[in-house]
């Protein structure tokens, strides 16, 4: 029994060695299969790489530029005073650097797209297990894009929903967390993402939706910018307002658990309401920026072709404008009142031209609404858009934008003291006697409000746009910054500037380009030119040029020529001095780029711009020297570095820390000298004759001395005057855009010359006013200023009218009993009538209108007939 039980027991213990084998070999086994398998499994996880890698790793974009990357950046365009006065961008960006942005800014992103940004390298491969196994179960398909794959999708990617472009996402954004830092990378993404309302960049959106600098977002604010870049539309604060605050309450939490926001904090950002700009909680920023005007479109228009439209609408330029605000708003009030002042003397009511149907008058909130999406100007101080809602024999009743209703909305029957004929709808006139002959329910209006001595409106008066258009510009003298410009009426109703873009006869306003040739030639201001008929033959046929009011007065002084006017002495100066020297000193002065050599052309007849003018001009008012005008001080890139300079001066002493007491910086301008200095004063001088005895004397009354020419072109189609102070020269021009005859009333010194006056006066304050430097190398003569001879009369009061100081160069004064007569080459019938040039028509104030006080004309419009230019056959009227 011993030896059985003994027999079984060396067999267990026999068997157990096999049995622990046969586990071992099994698990052997097992380690072998898996290490088989795991290592099948590596292969074929590197093959799986080595093919994505070959089929999408070449020829991937470069993702090294975005190291230098410059994001487009809104350019901006400030006053001289630093003032912002416009912005000009195609994607709305403010760039700002990641150390300028706050935390919460940036832990509110961190938590709303990327919550690891700071841990992984480049992607989330959990984010992607979490992505892939929802849409396994039916769920929305996601991209688990984290913020470095994002910056690579907006910089270097399409935005198409495929697999390959996501592998090569996550290729790229492995590489660039190579390449920078995750600061940089942030910074890439905080300064790129679209964010709504055309806003690029937190620095943007946090403008646009609540007017604040990024320091001073509160949590929910913060929070709200970072709902944005998933689906900026999907969260408006206005039309999507509960999702929006949904989406922002989710981030907030969010902040809450990774510990950026306390939880208390946290839960009153949650508990709060979502206040925006869109809502009305906060003012738009852009309406602290005034209205866009033809100031700083034409800076656009000028530096998008300087520096390419691409640098200037996204290079974050800064540019220093040359614009004088003040100025600039007496340059605009006073060419709209000259516009308007025209435009009601014709007492044709136009209107607008547009009438709400009678659905839209049935509530106030629906006309409204309506008036809102009209396309009128409010560009224009104190003008609003209004509706006609009733209409009696005495009054109407009007609804006006931005104004109460019913309160204060009555335009009375006064308006008929302008309004005297209007337009039908089939274009014809119609004469009016009562409100109700020109207006109706439902027409649309402009209107401005009468106020009493409270500022209390209390009755609205009809406006309307003139359908006469005009422009002024003034610029200094010296420097050539152009310190305003108007292009017309109103820049949201037409935005063609007329005063760089309109190209129009000058006529008599170009004349003294005419006479400075002349007087650079040996000629002076008592040179006796011959004022009669002239007679030739051109190709188009036999060109009988005239005086406006066909009369003739003889031989008289070139100072004369220029005070009165006269076109067939200019005519015979420019056939004297040879047209050829003319037309260079045209180009000279920048009135032409190539001046056709035509006798019609020295009375203003081929085509320029005020901006041409009255930058040539200035060449007068500054003894000659070159001076190229110019909107912009200083342009200076993104990085703050000058890539512009308008102002070529050296300042010799500037670098210097101090200064002798009483020593003032030497400048040295290198400025090019056009005409001499005595010529220049020479025209400054007869040019202050067209103001104080010639066709200005009666609109422009200043006080203090000051030049100018008028200008009105054949039928009036065109009036000028430019004129100019020792500092400061000013031009305005006022015509049809078609052009076609003003009137017969119509006169460059009518029209023009009170614009001026009012401008000129009010920069004579800000800039003061002096007398007109007289050059060296010339002395002054007394001449009789009808004859030309050396004046010979008396200190009586009769005879004094006569006599007038003239400047000559040494050398070149006039002679007791010899004259230079002058005719051009052109023959003066012996039979000829001449008028007396000592006859009261010649002399004192009366002499302005010489030429027409003998044609029976009386008041201005006899003053002024001088003026107007008349070419014959050759005429402006048919240069049209």
């Amino acid at each position: 029994m011993d030896s059985v039980v003994e027999e079984q027991s060396t067999t267990e213990i026999a068997r157990k060695p096999a049995l622990l084998r046969r586990i071992l070999n099994g698990l052997i086994g097992l380690a072998a299969f898996l290490i088989s398998w795991t290592s099948l499994g590596l292969a074929g996880g590197v093959l799986i790489l080595i093919v994505l890698v070959s089929t999408f790793g070449k020829d991937l974009p470069n993702h090294d530029q975005l190291s230098e990357y410059a994001p487009p950046t809104i350019s901006r365009i400030f006053s001289r005073e630093g003032d912002l006065m416009d912005e000009f961008a195609k994607e709305r960006r403010l760039f700002s650097p990641i150390e300028e942005i706050p935390d919460l800014v940036k832990h509110a992103m961190i938590s709303a797209e990327d919550k690891h940004f700071y841990s992984h390298a480049g992607f989330d491969p959990v984010g992607i297990v979490k992505a892939g196994f929802e849409a396994m179960q039916g769920g929305r398909l996601r991209g688990a894009s984290t913020i470095t794959q994002q910056v690579m999708k907006n910089f270097l990617l399409s935005n198409e929903r495929t697999l390959e472009r996501k592998i090569k996402e996550i290729f790229l954004a492995v590489r660039l967390e190579s390449t920078l830092t995750k600061d940089q990378i942030l910074e890439l993404y905080l300064n790129e993402i679209f964010l709504g309302q055309n806003s690029y960049g937190v620095t943007a959106a946090a403008q646009t939706y609540f007017n604040k600098p990024l320091r001073d977002l509160s949590i929910g604010e913060a929070a709200y910018l970072a709902s944005l870049p998933k689906a900026p539309s999907s969260y408006h604060p206005v039309r999507q307002k509960e999702r929006a605050i949904a989406r922002r309450n989710f981030v907030i939490q969010e902040m809450i658990e990774n510990g950026y926001v306390d939880e208390t904090a946290g839960q009153i950002a949650i508990q709060s309401d979502l206040a925006t700009v869109q809502n009305g909680d906060f003012r738009s920023f852009n309406s602290a920026l005034p209205p866009r005007g033809y100031f700083t479109d034409e800076i656009r228009r000028q530096l998008a072709e300087d520096f390419g439209e691409d640098e200037f609408f996204g290079g974050g330029l800064t540019i220093r404008a040359t614009v004088d605000p003040e100025l600039q708003a007496t340059a605009e009030n006073a060419l709209r009142a000259g516009l308007e002042k025209y435009d009601r003397g014709r007492g044709v009511w136009r209107g607008t031209g547009i009438r709400f149907p009678s659905a839209v008058l049935a509530s106030e909130e629906s006309w409204r609404e309506e008036l809102e999406a009209t396309t009128l100007p409010r560009d224009v101080d104190g003008w609003y858009p209004a509706v006609v809602l009733e209409v009696q024999s005495d009054k109407a009743i009007v609804g006006v934008e931005d104004h109460a209703y019913p309160e204060a909305s009555t335009v009375s029957a006064n308006q008929l003291d302008w309004v005297q004929s209007a337009i039908r709808e089939d274009g014809s006139k119609a004469s009016v006697k009562r409100l109700s002959d020109f207006l109706a329910v439902g027409d649309v209006v402009m209107a401005s409000p009468s106020m009493d001595g409270s500022g209390t409106i209390i009755s609205w008066e009809l406006q309307q746009i003139p359908e006469v258009q005009g422009a002024f510009m003034a610029m200094d003298v010296n420097s050539g910054r152009i310190l305003a410009m108007q292009g017309g009426f109103s820049y949201q109703y037409s935005v063609f500037n007329r005063a760089t873009q309109a190209t129009r006869q000058p006529g008599s306003a170009f004349k003294p380009f005419v006479y400075a040739a002349a007087l650079d030639s040996g000629y002076t201001p008592a040179t006796i030119v011959v004022d009669a008929p002239i007679e030739m033959e051109t190709p188009e046929g036999i060109w009988r040029p005239t005086n406006s009011n066909e009369k003739f007065f003889g031989p008289s002084p070139i100072r004369t020529g220029i005070e009165m006017s006269r076109n067939l002495m200019t005519i015979r100066l420019a056939r004297e001095v040879g047209m050829e020297q003319v037309a260079q000193y045209a180009e000279e002065f920048g009135i032409y780029e190539s001046m056709d050599e035509f006798l019609a052309n020295s009375l203003g007849a081929q085509e320029t711009t005020l901006y041409q003018m009255v930058s040539g001009y200035a060449m007068f008012a500054n003894g000659g020297e070159r001076v190229k005008p110019t909107l912009v001080d200083r342009v200076q890139n993104r990085r703050g570095e000058t890539i512009y300079k308008h102002d070529p001066r050296l300042c010799i002493d500037c670098s210097q820390h101090s200064l002798p007491k009483g020593q003032i910086p030497e400048i040295i301008s290198n400025r090019l000298r056009v005409i001499d200095a005595i010529t220049a004063y020479q025209i400054t001088s007869m040019m202050k004759g067209v103001v104080e005895r010639g066709t200005a004397s009666r609109t422009v009354k200043t006080g203090f001395p000051v030049a100018g020419k008028t200008g009105t072109t054949n039928d009036s189609r065109d009036a000028w005057f430019v004129g100019y102070t020792p500092d400061i020269v000013a031009g305005c021009y006022i015509g049809f855009d078609l052009p076609r005859s003003l009137g017969r009333r119509a006169y460059g010194s009518s029209l023009c010359g009170p614009v001026f006056n009012e401008f000129i006066i009010k920069a004579a304050e800000r800039y003061g006013s002096a007398e007109f430097k007289v050059p060296e190398g010339g002395t002054f003569v007394n001449i009789n200023r009808i004859t030309g001879e050396l004046y010979a009369g008396g200190e009586d009061t009769e005879t004094n009218d006569l006599r007038m100081s003239e400047f000559f160069r040494f050398g070149t004064e006039p002679l007791p009993g010899k004259l230079n007569v002058i005719d051009g080459g052109f023959a003066m019938a012996s039979d000829l009538e001449i008028f007396d040039p000592k006859s009261p028509a010649q002399q004192g104030d009366s002499a302005q209108g010489n030429e027409s006080a003998a044609a029976g004309l009386e008041g201005q419009q006899a003053d002024e007939e001088a003026e107007r230019g008349s070419f014959g056959s050759i005429s402006s009227g048919g240069l049209y």
